[in-house]
C-alpha cells in the first residue's frame, strides 16, 4: 500500500495542477529575459540612466515574483503532504480490517474527512443473487451507517462474488472479456445514478471496487454543494478504491483458506478440525441451562463396498451418505466427516427423545438412497446417541459415550440406533 501512496503522489507531482504555480513560474522566466534584453540594450546604445531605473524596477517585481513563485511551491507541497497523511489514514484503517464489514466501516470512517465527502456510500453485490447492499455513512465522527438492500438488475453488467468479495463465474467471465473494463466503468456510471437516485444524493462521484476477478462494487461519495469536485478528493478516491479493492480480495482470499482448512474436499461437510474447534468453543461459552447432544454415524460393510466395488464407488458412497445427514439434521446442528466412513453431528439442546428422532431420521435417509447407479444397491448406517446428562458432562465425555453406543449397535447387527 506505501507503494502505491508513492507511485500515485509522485504521478500528479510530475505534473503539477495547480494554476498559481504555472502562472508565477510564467511571469518569472519571462521578467528575467525581459531583464536581460534591456541589460544589453543599455550597454549598447549608452543610454544608461533611464534605462538603468527600468533595470532595478524590473528587478523589483522579479524578486516579487520569485516571493509569489516560492509560496506557490510552498503551498503546493503543503498541499502534497495533506493528501498524502489523509490517503496513508485511509489506507491504515484498510491494513487493519479483517472482514469485509471492517473494510466498509474503514472505509466510511475515513474517506469522507479525506475527500471533503458528505456521505460516503459503499456497495457490494451480495452473493448469489441479484441484489446489492449500500452501506451509507455520514462525514462527522459517531454518525450511524445504514445499509438498505438495492436491485443490481438494469445495470448493463453482472457482478461477481461471493461473501466478502469472493469472485463467482460471472466475475471469472468478465475478467476474461477484452471490453471488460469498459463494461465495468459503464456499470458503475449506471450504479452511481442509481444510489444518488434511491438514496437522493447530490453531487455523486463514484469509482468501481474491483478484485483481480472483476467487478465487486463500488465507492459512491456525494457532497450538497454543486461545485466541481477538487482533483485531490478525486486522486484519494481512485487510490482509495483500488486499494479496498485489493482488501477486500485479501480477506476473501483468507476466507476460501479458512474454509478449505475446515471443510472437507470429499463430501463438502465440515472435517474433524473443525467439529473438535466447534466444539471447543462451545464448550467454553455454554450457559448453564444448555445441553448439547452427538451422534456418531457408520456407514456399516463400507470395506466390502470398497473391495467389491471399487474405491471411486466408495467415495461416492460417502458423498451420498453426507447429503442425506446433511438434509436429515436440524437447523443449527453441526454435522461432519469425522474420518472414514464416520461422521459425527452435534446437536444444539435437544432432550433424548429429539436425538434419537433425529437419529432415526438419518438411518431412514441413508437407507433409502438408490445407489444402483454407483454399484451397491443400497447403504445402511448404525447410529450412536448420546445426550449430555450432567450440565459439567465434558463434550469429550460425551464424545466418547456417543463411540460406545455405536458400537453397541454395531454388536446389535447394524443398520440400528443406540443411545447411551
Amino acid at each position: 500500500m506505501a507503494g502505491t501512496i508513492r507511485s500515485s503522489l509522485a504521478t500528479s507531482a510530475a505534473g503539477p495542477t495547480n494554476p498559481r504555480l504555472h502562472s508565477t513560474g510564467r511571469l518569472l522566466g519571462g521578467l528575467v529575459g525581459l531583464l536581460g534584453l534591456l541589460g544589453i540594450v543599455a550597454l549598447t546604445t549608452g543610454s544608461a540612466r533611464p534605462l538603468g531605473w527600468l533595470v532595478l524596477a524590473l528587478a523589483a517585481l522579479t524578486g516579487v515574483a520569485a516571493t509569489l513563485h516560492q509560496r506557490s511551491v510552498t503551498a503546493l507541497e503543503a498541499e502534497r503532504r495533506a493528501e498524502a497523511e489523509r490517503l496513508a489514514r485511509i489506507l491504515q484503517g484498510l491494513s487493519r480490517a479483517a472482514t469485509g464489514d471492517a473494510i466498509v466501516a474503514a472505509l466510511i470512517a475515513d474517506l469522507g474527512l479525506a475527500t471533503g465527502a458528505d456521505h460516503t456510500v459503499i456497495v457490494r453485490h451480495r452473493p448469489e443473487t441479484d441484489e446489492l447492499d449500500a452501506t451509507l455513512g455520514g462525514a462527522r465522527p459517531g454518525d450511524p451507517s445504514t445499509t438498505i438492500r438495492l436491485a443490481a438488475a438494469g445495470l448493463g453488467l453482472a457482478f461477481g462474488g461471493h461473501s466478502d468479495g469472493v469472485p463467482g463465474s460471472d466475475a471469472d467471465a468478465l475478467a476474461a472479456d477484452p471490453d471488460g473494463a469498459a463494461r465495468a466503468a459503464t456499470a458503475v456510471e449506471h450504479l452511481e445514478r442509481r444510489i444518488a437516485t434511491d438514496l437522493a444524493l447530490m453531487n455523486p462521484l463514484s469509482a468501481g471496487l474491483r478484485s483481480e476477478h472483476g467487478l465487486i462494487g463500488a465507492i459512491v461519495l456525494a457532497r450538497r454543494t454543486a461545485s466541481p469536485w477538487p482533483a485531490p478528493a478525486r486522486r484519494i478516491l481512485q487510490v482509495t478504491a483500488v486499494e479496498a479493492g485489493a482488501a477486500f480480495e485479501r480477506v476473501a482470499s483468507h476466507r476460501r483458506a479458512e474454509v478449505r482448512a475446515s471443510t472437507d474436499a470429499l463430501t463438502g461437510l465440515p472435517n474433524r478440525r473443525y467439529f473438535d474447534e466447534f466444539c471447543g468453543l462451545l464448550g467454553g461459552r455454554r450457559r448453564a441451562d444448555d445441553r448439547v447432544g452427538i451422534l456418531m454415524v457408520d456407514i456399516d460393510h463400507f470395506k466390502r463396498i470398497n473391495d467389491r466395488h471399487g474405491h471411486d464407488a466408495g467415495d461416492d458412497v460417502l458423498r451420498q451418505v453426507a447429503a442425506a445427514i446433511a438434509s436429515a439434521v436440524r437447523e443449527g446442528d453441526v454435522p461432519a466427516r469425522f474420518g472414514g466412513e464416520e461422521f459425527a453431528i452435534l446437536l444444539r439442546n435437544p432432550s433424548v427423545r429429539v436425538a434419537i428422532d433425529v437419529a432415526e431420521r438419518i438411518r431412514t435417509s441413508v437407507g433409502a438412497l438408490d445407489l444402483r447407479a454407483i454399484g451397491p444397491a443400497s447403504v445402511s448406517v448404525s447410529v450412536g446417541v448420546a445426550v449430555q446428562a450432567e450440565p459439567d458432562e465434558s463434550l469429550a465425555e460425551l464424545l466418547g459415550a456417543a463411540d460406545r453406543a455405536l458400537y453397541r449397535a454395531k454388536r446389535a447387527g447394524r443398520d440400528r440406533v443406540a443411545s447411551a
